[in-house]
């Protein structure tokens, strides 16, 4: 292991980044998750994805304009320590990290879980224990072993989906055999669009948007990437369409082809509609499919929280131990600490499942909103700052500055308000607001001497300076 402090490799493609992209929003939230929503909404799912994704549209763009003036593998914790202050960088960083901490160990076990539909009798804690393993080698090895990997992992996503919409679409249209095309019976029929009411598809919203929690990922691959602004640029532009084809389309083809209220609906979507087209083993294949969108997750998670504790490394926010490098520049103490607190998180999935581990999920359940509040804000002042000092670096734009900044901000807040209201979703929400008061005060207490002659800054300041 090298001794030297240095800089992350940038051995990501072109490709790589571009298919971690498209398919970075594509998660067991979708195959699986999706199910409850379309129960409870109805048809309206559909109006509740497009609304949860239009947030995360907006947010991507402002992340993508200050990635593409400035990318750096501390992603938005580095500009939150510069627009809003050190102390919201070091916070979100930390509760960034923790987010996908406990992400790992959700995806290890969700991905072990599945495992046993092949090997039944294989030992569900080492599954989870070896795949987690397995991933961590592979992002131990170098960022261009993780980059392949989330390539394949994606490239399976994606033709997948594909496979799903083209299949739907033959139905919807009557081109397939055997099978008779349904109209809009489903759609309007069975109780009208909105069958519970508006209230539910609101509502659907506060559910819905975590769903998109990763699509920041590619910002911080950014700082890997050996063309980071081209990147970047292709990630921005491309996220409109990769929700609008892989989230709206596919929750269209479900709830066109199927009513609502099907039980079948509620366990498993996607299953439930090949089971309906007559795909043989449609179970199998969706298993997995999904089991391919655990690992990516797990992989993605590897890689996100190792590279964000490297960037809070450089400024100071964590131990200066991790910003210690291999001989391929992968920051490998950094993945083996969040590795191991992983490693625990699981234990405590099997000691204590209904305390400990329901506590860490619940407290993580909104950082995804505190993250894209933190971006927003963020993006307020590094859009002037550049605007000010170096416009030639803003290679992408936010739309319609600063007015759908200010409504990005309002949304988000009034949905975590919602959260705060609506009472299966609460707890979540105050142990979230918990966990951030605990992290903002031990910066206070703790870190906030190191903040003196922050680098960050510096960095920062000379970016807006150079064209990158």
């Amino acid at each position: 292991m090298s001794t030297e402090q240095g800089q992350l490799n940038p051995d990501l493609k072109i490709r790589h980044i571009s298919m971690i992209s498209i398919a970075g929003v594509i998660g067991a939230g979708l195959f699986i998750g999706s199910g409850a929503v379309i129960n409870s909404s109805g048809p309206g799912a559909i109006v509740s994805y497009a609304l949860a994704g239009t947030l995360v549209v907006l947010v991507m763009r402002m992340l993508g304009e200050m990635a593409a003036a400035y990318p750096t593998s501390g992603s938005f914790a580095t500009y939150a320590n510069e627009a809003i202050g050190p102390w919201a960088g070091f916070t979100i960083g930390w509760l960034y990290w923790f987010f996908w901490v406990v992400v790992i160990a959700i995806e290890a076990i969700a991905g072990a879980a599945i495992m046993q539909y092949w090997i039944p009798d294989f030992p569900l804690w080492l599954m989870a224990l070896i795949l987690t393993v397995l991933l961590t080698l592979t992002n131990l090895f170098s960022v261009k072993s993780f980059g392949e990997f989330e390539y394949w992992f994606s490239l399976i996503k994606v033709v997948s989906i594909g496979l799903f919409l083209v299949l739907g679409l033959c139905v919807i249209f009557g081109w397939y055999p055997g099978v008779g095309a349904p109209g809009t019976v489903n759609l309007i029929g069975n109780g009208g669009f909105m069958p519970t009411g508006i209230s539910s598809v609101l509502l659907g919203i506060t559910v819905v948007i975590f769903s998109f929690m990763g699509t920041e990922i590619v910002a911080i691959a950014a700082g890997e990437s050996d063309h980071p602004g081209k990147a970047v640029r292709i990630a921005t532009n491309s996220v409109i369409w990769r929700i609008l084809i892989f989230y709206i389309g596919s929750i269209a083809i479900v709830v066109t082809l199927l009513p609502w209220n099907s039980t079948n609906i509620l366990v498993s979507p996607f299953v439930a509609v090949l089971d309906h087209i007559g795909i043989p083993a449609a179970a199998q294949i969706m298993n997995f499919v999904v089991l391919t969108a655990v690992l990516s997750c797990l992989n993605s998670a590897l890689y996100a929280n190792s590279r964000m504790l490297f960037g809070m490394a450089k400024k100071g926010d964590a131990p200066k131990a991790f910003l210690k490098l291999s001989k391929k520049g992968v920051p490998v103490r950094a993945i083996l600490f969040s590795t191991v607190f992983s490693y625990i998180a699981v234990i405590f999935s099997y000691v204590s499942p209904d305390k400990i581990f329901l506590f860490l999920v619940n407290s993580s359940g909104a950082v995804a909103l505190l993250v894209y509040l933190v971006i927003a804000f963020s993006h307020l002042r590094m859009r002037r700052k550049f605007e000010k000092e170096n416009p030639e670096a803003l290679q992408i734009k936010m739309w319609l500055f600063p007015y759908l900044t200010y409504f990005t901000i309002i949304s988000i807040s009034t949905i975590y308000v919602a959260m705060l209201i609506i009472e299966s979703l609460r707890v979540q929400a105050v142990l979230t607001l918990l966990i951030a008061t605990i992290t903002i005060s031990s910066y206070f207490l703790f870190a906030r001497k190191k903040t003196h002659n922050d680098p960050v800054k510096k960095s920062i300041a000379q970016a807006t300076r150079t064209i990158r």
